[in-house]
């Protein structure tokens, strides 16, 4: 048995241990949040047109890599978690990218062993093989309702008749705005006269509709073969990257059984390796369920949830790694007994110096702009994805005539020990950059599912993700409704750095006083962070709600479509 295969295994067995509950109704309507309105209109077309979740979400993704290129796009990756209604399959589609053959060890440090952070986040030898056109073509393949071309249409046409910029895309163009006009095609696509456009100008992106034409007439071929395929490695080559046709010929987006775990009775599906988002989440809600947190007090809570991040974060940066590389603890790292063990160190009353954990160090960041969206469609077919190319216009380099915005995901590998990047992630050798390896990532889309209710939700957020996640999924266990999951206010620990992050509000002063008198470190951050996209399915009503998160400019819709029933003939692959 291979690494991979044991890892499968025991995902598999987690997932089948605790079956996901019966619906005595499907949904009365349809829903979709996500992160653009662009994005979500592009999912309702579809819907309308006859589509299922899964088309939907091709739409959806599609769109997002066009109207949000600071979080995602064509040239990165990401996670699908779905769930199929007429089976009851959950799989997660890994679109994560991979890296180069040609890739090494130690291929950003300097002369003196020493890492060299811009090369793995700008230009183009931070850039990964990209898995979202792969990942694409797979999910309209294998789970789809309508021809992969009408899903996405709404995309082709956004990208060629343009998207208003917003203040955030304004924001982010001129965060990166240095970068972006280094690079020819990049900043004549994303600035305007080197600096970030005015609010309102029209973002024209006819490269990338044709890349999208490509893919859509000929499937995985149409981007990672034939002329585009050249064209990006040309371009890649031309700006001091090393990809090859090979690496893009040989790419291919993989199925993966998704980690399924308990918390007081709510089943929890979440993404796995080399994603870390479903093993970090479930061993904090496992080691959080003994302490029946909703019976503590405000204070008490928030310690126990900042001890149990800080513990299941620990074993983030020591073991996990791409599971066709390493083998990766899952059954262990997700078992309640573990859980308990590791809950019996947690002081109620003083916080755990991270120093007192066994030490790990070694860099494994994850950028903070990245994307997510949900989709539930009338017959109970489900989609939580979350998509990434790392910081902000990712590696800020496009090759000419692609209109394909390369990721930085080489930067989520761990460069070195004992060197944590920006985020102040850590990991160790599991995370090894490596030849065709998937480096590791925090996202964490996830389904909640209770006897009475179903939730679908995810966040972008970098190294916050899994935090988020856990946030939510207790507002959820509370009972409470969408809009109370995406607008609880956000706190986070990651073990390294040993202090208690916290954004704009997030703590009053009250909450601010008793962590430092339990000995907690606290560091505000000076904005508000997070995008949390969610939806709820009541099994008791079939009522659906949804809610987009206050602080992004996403949109949530939740209405009946007009032809959900009508069910079209799909070309043929």
């Amino acid at each position: 048995m291979t690494k991979t295969d044991g890892a499968l295994v025991l995902a598999f067995a987690l997932a089948v241990a605790t079956p996901a509950p019966a619906a005595e109704h499907v949904p009365a309507e349809a829903a979709i949040a996500a992160a653009h309105p662009a994005a979500t209109a592009a999912g309702r077309v579809i819907l309308d047109r006859g589509g299922n979740a899964f088309d939907a979400a091709v739409a959806v993704a599609a769109a997002l890599a066009v109207a949000e290129p600071y979080s995602s796009g064509l040239g990165g990756g990401g996670f699908l978690l779905l769930h199929r209604a007429r089976d009851g399959k959950d799989v997660v589609i890994d679109a994560r990218e991979k890296a180069p053959q040609a890739a090494s060890r130690d291929m950003y440090l300097d002369a003196k062993g020493e890492f060299v952070a811009t090369r793995s986040l700008n230009g183009a030898l931070a850039a990964a093989i990209p898995g979202l056109p792969a990942g694409l073509v797979l999910l309209s393949r294998h789970y789809g309702r309508l021809p992969l071309a009408d899903s996405l249409a709404p995309a082709i046409e956004l990208a060629e008749q343009g998207f208003a910029v917003t203040k955030h895309y304004q924001m982010m163009a001129g965060f990166r705005a240095g970068v972006l006009k280094a690079d020819a095609e990049a900043g004549r696509l994303f600035l305007h006269e080197g600096a970030a456009p005015e609010a309102g100008t029209t973002i024209v992106q006819r490269d990338l509709g044709a890349t999208l034409r490509k893919l859509a007439a000929s499937g995985q071929a149409g981007f990672y073969a034939g002329p585009v395929a050249k064209k990006l490695v040309d371009g890649v080559r031309a700006a001091g990257g090393i990809w090859t046709l090979e690496d893009l010929q040989a790419y291919r987006a993989v199925e993966r059984v998704p980690l399924a775990g308990t918390y007081h009775g709510i089943r929890i599906v979440s993404a796995p390796p080399p994603s870390s988002g479903g093993v970090v989440l479930l061993e904090a809600l496992n080691i959080l369920e003994p302490y029946a947190v909703e019976h503590l007090d405000a204070a008490g809570r928030r310690h126990v949830v900042i001890e149990a991040m800080r513990r299941a974060y620990r074993d983030r940066a020591a073991y996990l790694g791409d599971p066709d590389f390493v083998e990766v603890p899952v059954g262990k790292l997700t078992a309640k007994p573990y859980a308990a063990e590791l809950a019996k160190s947690i002081d109620e009353e003083h916080a755990t110096p991270s120093s007192a954990l066994p030490a790990v160090g070694a860099a494994s960041p994850q950028g903070p702009h990245t994307t997510h969206f949900s989709v539930l469609d009338t017959e109970g077919n489900r989609v939580a994805a979350t998509l990434s190319i790392n910081y902000p216009f990712g590696a800020a380099v496009v090759p000419p005539g692609t209109g394909v915005l390369l990721n930085d995901e080489m930067d989520d590998f761990s460069a070195r020990p004992a060197t944590p990047n920006g985020y102040g992630l850590v990991g160790d050798e599991a995370n090894a950059i490596a030849p065709g390896k998937r480096p590791l990532s925090s996202m964490t889309p996830t389904f909640l599912e209770a006897p009475d209710r179903i939730g679908v939700l995810g966040t972008p957020g970098g190294s916050r993700i899994v935090s988020m996640v856990l946030l939510g999924a207790l507002e959820f266990a509370a009972g409470k409704p969408p809009a109370d999951w995406v607008g609880a206010p956000r706190y986070h620990h990651q073990y390294l750095p040993d202090e208690v992050q916290f954004e704009q509000g997030g703590l009053d002063e009250a909450a601010q006083a008793d962590l430092k008198r339990r000995g907690h470190a606290l560091k505000p951050v000076d904005r508000r962070y997070g995008n949390m996209q969610a939806i709820l399915w009541s099994l008791t009503n079939g009522e659906v709600s949804a809610a987009s998160d206050p602080r992004g400019e996403g949109e949530s819709v939740v209405w009946k479509p007009h032809l959900a029933s009508k069910r079209l003939k799909r070309a043929a692959p």
